[in-house]
This record gives structure tokens, C-alpha cells and sequence, in this order.
């Protein structure tokens, strides 16, 4: 079997496409350098391992000869891995979404050799790819002066689209911003179902995670509080409850294709999933619910189980397909079902809907959690707790029959962004269940990216795999990384982890910083230019770099002492007062730095002998806007310095910079944290 240049890659993505009749080359130097040379135009090929619609697209064009021949008589052919590359793909979905108004994957973008824009889209059915490929031939070959004509304009609008407007006028950060912003959000949500009012349905669990903080808050009237916490608490009963969650192996899908949660697109994904633990862990401690603590203990043992690697850093994804088929690893047939559940098939059928609800497709069933665990036991005829033994039997009954069928296939590269979101989820879900192991995971993987992504100059790289770490780091990385930091030094009070947080914030501004704008570029000052350097700034599945780099100069600001930091975290979100107000949804992120800045801080320093148990006690509440610092020995640390006294452990309360009288018991610490509205 032939294979082209893609095969010397380590990305399971450009190796899927390694065996086309294409001459796919990588984004390199000199895949640029013969598209010059040979005056040939570029085709831009943007997808990832775990794509549905990549791989339609790749079996019904990119294997097929005739479609072969075309590409690779008259273009160069560039394939991106956009996990891999994030930078590359920024740019040109910003110019098929201009071209467009939509964009998506796989992207395609045909470009000059200089690397400029010219035509793009996403999924092309085979005969309108080949009259695409045919048509931008023939004007490359005729009207080669009009494409650049084109070219030139359009690389225009995607600069543009990156200018930053900067507000001269000194504006505020006020409580109408988000109470404008969620009655503009909620008229767009599903009262019945949880989520947005509209399919596909993505989790977006920074958006929950945002609102449930909101909700929470004695800044926003009691009714609008009652409100946002019923449809938060709708939401993440739903999504549990739908088939875009696992419920044999943990984790949760992309995105539910309907307005039900019931059909996943069936690619489970790091980020989504270390985000959702940490949503649901926070939900916990915010109201304490069986459910959630059921998701969290399952998704951390989906990612331990089938994302995380020997040397325990944690793969990217799980594909859609197995055997070229979408979702087939995970539904069922009733016959299945009836085979292995036995006598308790009726339990199951009722508990899992295998009826009309959960029917899919080919007689296959989805399995959705419909029924109330009472309702259910009072039908049966048993008792809650015996109906709970069942049910879990049955369930590893079918987890260990599904591990029979063929796995869909894994992407096994390892990026610090994700695993970043990952140490996130591990520091919350040790500090709202106390499982020692989350914690033990959370040092791991900390250990790991530290030491087997760190560049000699003190950097990061992107991507890991197969013993060896490349890609310079993008904004991502390091903010990622530095949350999940500054959340491990709060659960365990180990300097180290705040130490090489701060120092990976002192490289991000001598790097990604724009003075001029006052938010910081996605890629670092050492990178090779594109055709534009884009800033990140509204929040997505992930949330942006910026809003994530705004909250780390926020804490590592007052943890440290450094007004500068929180002054640009100030600066970055004043200028976007206006986007969070309209649109909420998209800036959610910033809106929890929001509710941050709005909110009386509390900094709660413990310092002594007894200083874990005191600080593990006051963790188990959900406390609004507080940061723990603490030691059992004296340190320099500005919210330690000069508080240890021998033989005694004293926990010290501040609010706003202004401190209480130390105290030794955790009781009276609480009442000094219930204070946070009064005088």
C-alpha cells in the first residue's frame, strides 16, 4: 500500500490520511516552500481524529483515485490537525466563517503559496468537491491576478476581524452587566429539557459553571437567584439523564444531535469531560446530589480508564465510529439486552427506556434514564437500595460484554491545554468528595506536565506523545495549566505548584502580551507569523485563553501581592462589558471573573501544626470568592508572612485586604465567612 509524507507524522489524525492516494504533505516549511516554487495554490485541509464528518469525506474523496489524481495534479495538499495546530485552523475557519457565515469540520480552505485565503467550506459531498477542485484549477490557471485580488482582500477581513476596539472611556464593571445578560440568555433556553432552545445541544459547562456561581450570589435578587438555579439544576439532571451521557462507562458525548440530550455525537472528548467534572463537582458542594457525585466518580473513571496513558497524562479523545460505523460501540438491541439482563430485563427496560423513547435507529436502542429511582422501586416492588444493587450489577454485566466489541478508535496524543482542564477537574473533585485518589491523580498529572512539556526556556510545548513533546505552546497551555496550578496549591498547600504557576505567568506577559490592547495573543512572540495573530477572546466548548488568562492574573495577583496583574485583569474585562452583557453564553468565562471582581474577596490564611485539618473542614463548604493560603511551617508568602506563632494553628480571615482577629476554630472562621455582605 502506498502512503505519502503524512506517515512520518505522530498525530493519529494526519496518520488516518497517511495511506490516501492524496499527496498530503503536513504544515511545514517546505510543504510551503514547494507550493512556491511549483506556483501551485494550497489546499488547506483542517480536521481532527475523532471527526464523523472527516472521515465521510475522507472515504468518499480523499481515498478515492480519481479524486486523488485531481488534487494532486493542481495543488498542493496541506492536512492539519487542528488539536494539534489550534493556530492554524483560527485562521482559516475565520475565512471560510467570512466567506460562509458558518464554518465547521473538516475545513477545507484553499489558499495562494504565500498562505492567503481564497475559498473554503467545510463538508463537500464527492461531485461538488471535484467541480470545486476543477472550477479553482482553471481560475488559478486563467485569472491568476483576480485570486490574488480576491486573496488580498479577504486576508484583509481576517485582520481585521482580529482589531480590538479599545474603549477610551473609563467604563465600569457593574452588577446590570450580568443581570442584562441573563435576561437576554434565558429567553434562549429550553424550560423542558435544560440547556439552550435549540439542536444540537452542546454541554458548554462553563456556562452552567458560571451560572451556578450567579446563582448563588447575594448580588442578583433572590427570585432571579431562584431562577437561574432551576434551570442550572434542570440542565445538569437532563444531560446526566440523556444519552449524550455514558451510563455503563462514564463521560459524556460532544453534543446531543436533538433538543432531548438523547442522540450523541458519540466522539467523547478530554475537554468536555474534565470540564463536566468539575461542573458537577461544584454542583455538589453548591447542593449536595447523589447524581452528581455518581457522574463525577464515573467520567474520572471513564478517563482513567480509557483516556490515560501508562505514564498517566490523558489522551485526547475517543472516535464516533467503530468499524466505520457511528455509535455502534455503545447502543444496543433489545435481543442483547434480553440475553444478558436475563430475568431483570424489565428493571432495566423500564430504568434505561428501551421502549419507543430510547429507540434510535436499525432497531437499536439508546440508553436514557428516564424514571426516579423511587417511582420506579415502589413499581417493582423493592426497596431504593435494592433496586441501586441491580441496576449496577447489570451494568458491569454489559460494560464487560461491550468491552468484547471493537473500540473506537483513540487519539493518543496528549496536549497541556487539556490535561490542564483535567488537573482542574481532579483538584475540584477532590475538594468537594475527598477521594484520595483524585488527589494523587492530580499530582501526577501536574508532575508530568512540568517536567515532560516544559521547553529549556522555561516554556511549554503543546503536544505529547510517544516519549517525545514539540509544538511551541499557545496561550491555552499555560493558562490551563496555571489554574489547575493555583487550584492544587489550594488543596494541598505545597508552594512548589504556586511557584511554577507564577513563573509560567511571568513568561506568558514577556511573550503573548499586547500592551496595546491590554489582552495577550494566542500565539507566543517566538512562533513563525501566519497571516494574522489572533487574540482569543469569547468562550466556546472551551473557554477562551484571554478569559482564562484574566483570571490568573486576578488570583495569582492577590495571592502574590502584584497590582499590576490584577490591573490587567481589570483592563480586560472593562473592555468587554458590552459582549457579556448581549451575549452571556459566549462570555462566560469573563462573567465568573466578573462575579469575582463584583464580590467581596475573602483570602483565608491557616497557618500551623494542625493546618490540613483545618483547611479540609473549611473546604467542605461552598464559601463565595474566597482563596486559601496556608503552611504549617513560617513562610514568605505575602498572605503568610509573619503569621505562623508557635504552638498554636490560627486561621486568619480577610476581607477586601482588611483582616479579622485570627481565631483558633474552624466554627468561628465560618461566621467570619458568613459575614461577606455586612459591615
Amino acid at each position: 500500500m502506498s502512503v505519502n509524507a503524512l506517515i512520518k507524522e505522530s498525530s493519529p489524525y494526519l496518520l488516518q490520511h497517511a495511506h490516501n492516494p492524496v499527496n498530503w504533505q503536513a504544515w511545514n516549511e517546505a510543504s510551503w516552500e514547494q507550493a512556491r516554487s511549483e506556483n501551485k495554490p494550497v489546499l488547506i485541509s483542517i480536521g481532527y481524529s475523532a471527526c464523523h464528518w472527516c472521515h465521510v469525506m475522507e472515504r468518499e474523496s480523499f481515498e478515492d483515485k480519481t479524486v486523488a489524481e485531481i488534487m494532486n495534479e493542481h495543488f498542493i495538499c496541506i492536512k492539519v490537525d487542528r488539536e494539534e495546530r489550534p493556530d492554524v485552523d483560527q485562521i482559516y475557519m475565520s475565512a471560510v466563517q467570512l466567506m460562509t457565515g458558518h464554518g465547521g469540520w473538516p475545513l477545507n480552505c484553499f489558499a495562494t503559496p504565500d498562505g492567503r485565503p481564497v475559498y473554503g467550506g467545510t463538508y463537500f459531498p464527492k461531485e461538488k468537491w471535484m467541480n470545486v477542485l476543477f472550477n479553482l484549477a482553471d481560475l488559478w490557471k486563467n485569472e491568476t491576478n483576480k485570486v490574488y485580488e480576491y486573496a488580498a482582500q479577504l486576508t484583509e477581513g481576517v485582520k481585521q476581524s482580529e482589531l480590538i476596539t479599545i474603549k477610551k472611556e473609563k467604563a465600569e464593571i457593574l452588577t446590570e452587566t450580568l443581570l442584562n445578560s441573563w435576561q437576554l440568555w434565558s429567553a434562549r433556553t429550553d424550560k423542558a429539557e435544560g440547556g439552550p432552545n435549540k439542536a444540537p445541544k452542546f454541554p458548554l459547562p462553563n456556562n452552567y459553571l458560571f451560572l451556578l456561581h450567579l446563582s448563588q450570589s447575594e448580588l442578583i435578587p433572590q427570585k432571579t437567584r431562584e431562577d437561574i438555579h432551576a434551570h442550572v439544576s434542570l440542565t445538569l439532571r437532563k444531560m446526566a439523564f440523556g444519552g449524550i451521557y455514558d451510563h455503563l462507562g462514564g463521560g459524556f458525548a460532544r453534543y446531543s444531535t436533538d433538543t432531548l440530550w438523547k442522540v450523541p455525537h458519540f466522539e467523547k472528548m478530554l475537554y468536555d469531560n474534565a470540564q463536566l467534572v468539575c461542573l458537577y463537582s461544584e454542583a455538589w458542594l453548591k447542593k449536595p446530589d447523589l447524581l452528581y457525585k455518581q457522574v463525577v466518580f464515573e467520567t474520572l473513571g471513564f478517563i482513567q480508564r480509557e483516556l490515560t496513558s501508562p505514564e498517566g497524562i490523558a489522551y485526547s479523545a475517543l472516535d464516533a465510529d467503530s468499524e466505520g460505523v457511528e455509535g455502534r460501540y455503545y447502543v444496543w438491541t433489545e435481543e442483547e439486552l434480553r440475553r444478558i439482563c436475563g430475568d431483570d430485563f424489565p428493571l432495566w427496560s423500564a430504568y434505561y427506556s428501551v421502549n419507543e423513547e430510547g429507540l434510535w435507529e436499525h432497531s437499536e436502542y439508546i440508553l436514557l434514564r428516564r424514571e426516579e429511582e423511587d417511582e420506579l422501586s415502589k413499581q417493582f416492588g423493592i426497596t431504593p437500595d435494592v433496586l441501586r444493587t441491580k441496576i449496577n450489577t447489570l451494568k458491569t454485566l454489559l460494560l464487560e460484554e461491550r468491552e468484547k466489541r471493537v473500540r473506537p478508535g483513540l487519539d493518543d496524543k496528549s496536549l497541556a491545554s487539556w490535561n490542564g482542564l483535567l488537573l482542574q477537574a481532579y483538584t475540584q473533585a477532590y475538594r468537594s468528595f475527598r477521594e484520595p485518589r483524585f488527589l494523587q491523580a492530580a499530582k501526577k498529572t501536574a508532575s508530568f506536565l512540568l517536567k515532560s512539556f516544559s521547553k529549556p526556556d522555561s516554556g511549554l510545548y503543546h503536544t505529547y506523545k510517544h516519549g517525545k513533546a514539540s509544538i511551541n505552546g499557545f496561550l491555552e497551555d499555560y493558562c490551563f495549566l496555571m489554574e489547575g496550578l493555583f487550584a492544587l496549591y489550594e488543596i494541598t498547600f505545597e508552594e512548589e505548584w504556586l511557584k511554577n504557576g507564577a513563573d509560567l505567568c511571568t513568561y506568558v506577559i514577556n511573550h503573548f502580551y499586547d500592551p496595546e490592547s491590554g489582552f495577550f495573543f494566542f500565539t507566543s512572540s517566538q512562533d513563525k507569523p501566519l497571516i494574522a495573530r489572533k487574540f482569543e477572546l469569547s468562550d466556546n466548548v472551551i473557554p477562551a485563553s484571554n478569559s482564562s488568562m484574566a483570571k490568573c492574573l486576578f488570583l495569582y495577583g492577590h495571592f502574590l501581592d502584584r497590582t499590576d496583574y490584577i490591573a490587567m485583569a481589570r483592563r480586560m474585562l472593562v473592555q468587554l462589558q458590552e459582549e457579556i452583557a448581549q451575549y452571556g453564553a459566549g462570555y462566560s468565562n469573563w462573567g465568573l471573573l466578573q462575579l469575582r471582581m463584583l464580590e467581596p474577596l475573602f483570602e483565608v490564611a491557616i497557618v500551623g501544626k494542625d493546618v490540613e485539618e483545618k483547611r479540609s473542614r473549611l473546604q467542605e463548604h461552598s464559601i463565595s470568592n474566597v482563596i486559601f493560603a496556608g503552611s504549617s511551617f513560617p513562610s514568605s508568602l505575602p498572605l503568610l508572612r509573619d503569621r505562623h506563632r508557635e504552638g498554636q494553628t490560627l486561621v486568619y480571615v480577610c476581607r477586601e485586604k482588611s483582616c479579622f482577629a485570627p481565631v483558633s476554630k474552624v466554627e468561628d472562621a465560618l461566621k467570619l465567612l458568613n459575614t461577606t455582605y455586612e459591615a
